[in-house]
């Protein structure tokens, strides 16, 4: 059984713990799982993962918005993700590793909607607003994904979700995270 634990932060300021950026290119491996597992927890591991999200709006001396930049990024978390040796699989580590691309797909379509966003002196409150929307929406995935997967144990319905994120995953290609050289 796994779990996920979703973080969601409106950043301003510099990332100061170690973070792994998503790419199609990095798998996780146990070995990213930093944190203690918990011992009274039935889970086998969790996944800490999440999207950061910032902006800077340009305004006039009138206060008049002029224009507006964001910055959305989907991050792993190592020190507060664990796992159980004694119980992790490949097949649990597969499951936790869509639940990263499912906030991946999360962050792609907080960047295709912020692109959708007209200039406006209400860019503050709408900016906020899609915030809050992408942050429900993801955590609904990540729970229908866990319940409809029990967790990685139903094999058939773990292959399908992986089909489906990939799927979406292209669908949203224009808007994927800028991968680290």
């Amino acid at each position: 059984m796994s779990k996920l634990f979703i973080f969601f932060f409106f950043l301003l300021c510099i990332q100061e713990e170690p973070v792994i950026t998503w790419s199609k290119d990095t798998k996780l491996a146990w070995e990213d799982f930093k944190a203690k597992p918990k011992t009274d927890s039935s889970a086998v591991a969790i996944t800490a993962s999440g999207i950061t999200f910032g902006f800077s709006i340009k305004s006039t001396d009138k206060n008049e918005v002029l224009s507006f930049n964001t910055d959305v990024n989907a991050y792993f978390y190592p020190e507060q993700s664990w796992y159980k040796p004694e119980r992790a699989t490949k097949d649990v580590l597969g499951h936790e590793q869509l639940h990263f691309s499912i906030t991946e797909l999360h962050a792609r379509k907080f960047r295709a909607r912020i692109e959708q966003l007209k200039v406006s002196n209400r860019i503050r409150v709408e900016l906020k607003k899609l915030q809050s929307t992408i942050n429900r929406e993801l955590a609904e995935m990540q729970n229908r994904y866990d319940f409809e997967t029990d967790f990685s144990r139903n094999k058939e319905n773990q292959e399908k979700w992986h089909r489906f994120v990939n799927a979406e995953l292209n669908k949203y290609d224009n808007y994927k995270s800028i991968e680290a050289n």
